[in-house]
């Protein structure tokens, strides 16, 4: 067979006899395979052809420009009713900062302090040098230190060129020299006009021409938790800070120092330069004066705990620096206390909320109006006082030669007692000697059975603290001593105390005790 007939008798439909294809011995099974396989090939190729043109177009429409178009196709919607409320808020918090900025000032003070300088005058000094000056022995030679402080101020009143300044007692404390820096960054000498330790406030006051704003003062008796709480003043010298939190606490007691306010508490960034700044509600009124932290950081960061004055407590004592340079507090002559629950349940108190008169001075408004040790007062004017601070703040309050109507609670039945109120002098509330009987008394528990080993069966009540200088002390009376009767007349409890004290110790005093495993009695003391 020729080239011509071998190349046609592959399109015929029979082979010719002297020379068949090659597949003509496979089965018609493996014919069907071969096509099927050559399909299947086609049909993978032209899938990866369009998975590649599929990526190289999502690739193509990943960059910024695509995603701007199709951002521009489905654009993120702020709905419009939260947007509105943001903003107001943000308008709001502006304007407290508008309004409160230039009504707080920043208090640089200097402290001056002199100290002796050693003396290295003798041999071999005096041998090389000869005698130094300030003496043939080189003495009387002082250096001056300065010490430098940082606080701020709320200007509260002008009088003509004159304004005042509230702030911290403890800002200004012992100080040499105080500036004044206003918001506007001027800086004044000041001068100080008084002070108060017992509420932890004081003013200055410097001249200029120059006009600035007064802080309007709010009600701090209409302060609530979760009330927004803006602090507004210069901590770390950064000037003008404005930091904002909520109201987190009111009726905060037991400030440093002895201090009787009850705070403001306040999650508000609360830092060092912060003392005596203004504490603002949402309207920009001055509803407090920031004052202390409470921190575990050392170098007294905030934690979120941060206190204010109520501005309260602080109107009358405004007037009272300006008028007279000081403050003036009533007087009622007794020493109160919070007793602990094991004390109400003693005294039958069952769950009335008050203060304990445990001390009375004698020949004081309370000692002259029938107040009694043992006496518990929950009223004053008829207005609740919850605890010892709120009746302190309230006596000291009260005018001298005002009269008081205090209700109490007496062996079980409740009386008023009125008192005319006369004023407050260190020196007479330090007078321990006066102050009557001069001894704290707690009933017996378990725990103080244990401690001090007193049979299961012992009586009275425990010393828990003696007044130096006081009845008690003079008497002999010490401390963790179980009185077990007065004047002869046996105590079971600390209701029965009081109770006897008031009946039995009009004249004279004297108390058996068991001290330790001895049996005593003590001096008698004559009134």
């Amino acid at each position: 067979m020729n080239f011509i007939e071998r190349f046609l008798s592959r399109f015929s439909s029979r082979p010719s006899s002297e020379e068949k294809p090659v597949l003509e011995n496979k089965p018609a099974s493996k014919k069907l395979l071969f096509s099927k396989n050559f399909f299947i090939f086609n049909l993978v190729l032209m899938g990866t052809i369009f998975g590649f043109s599929l990526a190289f177009l999502s690739f193509s429409c990943s960059t910024p420009q695509a995603k701007a178009a199709k951002a521009e196709e489905n654009p993120v919607v702020i709905p419009q009713d939260a947007l509105a409320v943001a903003e107001s808020l943000q308008t709001a918090f502006r304007a407290v900062a508008d309004k409160a900025l230039p009504t707080v000032v920043e208090l640089k003070t200097v402290s001056i302090r002199r100290q002796q300088v050693p003396n290295f005058n003798g041999i071999p000094w005096e041998f090389f040098f000869g005698p130094r000056e300030g003496g043939p022995d080189g003495r009387g030679q002082e250096r001056e230190y300065r010490s430098q402080g940082l606080g701020s101020g709320i200007l509260v009143r002008q009088n003509n060129n004159v304004y005042y300044v509230l702030t911290n007692h403890h800002v200004v404390k012992d100080v040499n020299e105080i500036m004044v820096v206003t918001n506007d960054g001027k800086e004044y000498a000041a001068e100080l006009v008084g002070q108060d330790e017992r509420k932890d406030l004081a003013m200055v006051s410097f001249k200029t021409s120059d006009f600035y704003p007064l802080a309007v003062l709010g009600d701090s008796d209409a302060v609530r938790v979760g009330d927004w709480a803006i602090a507004v003043g210069n901590p770390l010298a950064l000037m003008s800070t404005v930091t904002m939190g909520i109201v987190s606490a009111v009726g905060r007691t037991g400030g440093p120092a002895g201090n009787i306010n009850d705070f403001i508490q306040t999650d508000t960034s609360i830092n060092q330069g912060n003392s005596g700044g203004a504490l603002v509600n949402i309207r920009g009124e001055v509803v407090g004066v920031n004052t202390w932290i409470a921190s575990n950081n050392p170098g007294g960061g905030s934690v979120g705990l941060g206190f204010a004055i109520p501005i309260n407590n602080a109107k009358r004592s405004i007037d009272e620096f300006i008028s007279s340079g000081a403050i003036s507090y009533g007087w009622l002559g007794v020493s109160l206390t919070d007793p602990d629950r094991d004390s109400i349940q003693a005294l039958g108190l069952a769950e009335k909320r008050g203060a304990l008169a445990s001390q009375v001075f004698l020949d004081s408004p309370a000692y002259k109006g029938g107040i009694q040790p043992g006496d518990f007062i929950t009223h004053l004017n008829g207005r609740e006082m919850r605890e010892s601070n709120a009746l302190t703040r309230a006596v000291g309050d009260l005018k001298p030669g005002e009269q008081a109507i205090f209700t109490v609670v007496r062996d079980g039945a409740v009386r008023e007692i009125t008192v005319r109120i006369e004023a407050r002098s260190e020196q007479v509330v330090a007078e321990n000697k006066k102050l009557w009987p001069g001894v704290y008394v707690i009933p017996i528990t378990d725990s103080i059975r244990n401690s001090l080993k007193l049979d299961v069966n012992a009586q009275g009540v425990i010393a828990a603290q003696i007044i130096k200088e006081s009845p008690a002390s003079i008497i002999g009376l010490q401390q963790e001593d179980l009185l077990t009767a007065i004047n002869g007349e046996p105590v079971r409890d600390l209701a029965g105390f009081y109770r006897i004290l008031r009946q039995k110790a009009e004249k004279e005093l004297w108390f058996e005790v068991i001290r330790g495993s001895a049996t005593l009695e003590t001096l008698k003391y004559k009134r």
